[in-house]
């Protein structure tokens, strides 16, 4: 497995680091940690014959970014022993720096803190790992950190709604391997279905309402079943409420670790009623969010 782990130094990127302990990887992952020092323009020597000495802090940002980097790198050896790591450091764009070295590596998953702050000290409002969220072609992982004592089971949630999607993200944690205390909750999001009046058929739509109703039902059965093969204990939650902010609601009273949902988690049903539910769990969720792309 190919990791790509950014890194900053901020608290949330420290937490991004611990949280990597209870995200069921692999023993022998190949992984890059990349500091990125940001620069948004071309440094200048000197600006109406002054001498700007901008040359030198960016020489400076950039040897900063590089320390990170590798502090990071010695962090993640002592957690993950037979990893085999590398730590790199650029300047410009976070987002777009992250974004082009997973173009480049390709790699499995990108590591991301839910929150950082800029080269100035100011405080990112998740625009990075917003963007590197919605942008990037492998899955994504935001790390918020645990909500529970590193000791406790490790408990996952993930929402199942009948879509490709919703598939890829059982099958990514069913191919992790877990601690034999884990435990997953498959969480699906039901919806009503006018009632048929007596001495009548049921029309097309009801009809179609009612067969996508089973088809999502049936979906999360089987992932049940996918899950307690992989050796996790497994419960489900069928409720009538919104997607996003059901798994949202669900992670915060359960003490979720994280969230498991696919990057294109439209259900039909949900096209016309209520948007991405990835992307609101990304913004929304008290706990970790692992957006799952083939």
């Amino acid at each position: 497995m190919k990791i790509l782990i950014a890194y900053d130094g901020s608290e949330t990127a420290d937490a991004a680091l611990t949280d990597l302990q209870r995200a069921g990887l692999p023993a022998d992952a190949e992984a890059i940690v990349l500091s990125v020092a940001e620069q948004w323009m071309p440094t200048p020597r000197s600006f109406g014959m002054v001498d700007m000495h901008l040359k030198e802090d960016t020489a400076r940002l950039g040897i900063e970014a590089a320390e990170q980097a590798q502090q990071a790198c010695s962090r993640l050896s002592m957690l993950f022993k037979q990893w085999g790591l590398k730590a790199e450091a650029a300047l410009g764009s976070p987002a777009r720096v992250l974004l082009e070295r997973a173009d480049e590596w390709q790699p499995d998953l990108i590591v991301v803190g839910s929150h950082g702050h800029s080269a100035l000290g100011r405080f990112v409002l998740g625009s990075v790992s917003h963007k590197v969220a919605t942008a990037a072609h492998c899955s994504v992982r935001i790390a918020r950190g645990c909500l529970e004592e590193p000791q406790t089971p490790i408990r996952l949630i993930v929402g199942v709604d009948g879509s490709p999607g919703a598939e890829l993200a059982v099958a990514a944690i069913a191919r992790r391997t877990w601690p034999a205390d884990s435990e997953a909750r498959v969480v699906t999001a039901d919806f009503g279905v006018p009632k048929q009046v007596a001495g009548h058929p049921p029309g097309p739509l009801v009809q179609w309402l009612r067969d996508e109703r089973e088809h999502i039902r049936a979906a999360a059965a089987a992932a049940v079943e996918s899950l307690k093969q992989a050796g996790l204990e497994v419960s489900a939650l069928l409720k009538d409420a919104r997607p996003g902010p059901l798994l949202c609601h669900e992670a915060e009273q359960w003490g979720a670790d994280c969230i498991f949902v696919g990057a294109n988690q439209l259900g039909r049903i949900d096209r016309f009623l209520l948007g991405s539910v990835s992307a609101t769990v990304a913004m929304r969720a008290p706990c970790s969010v692992e957006i799952v792309r083939a």
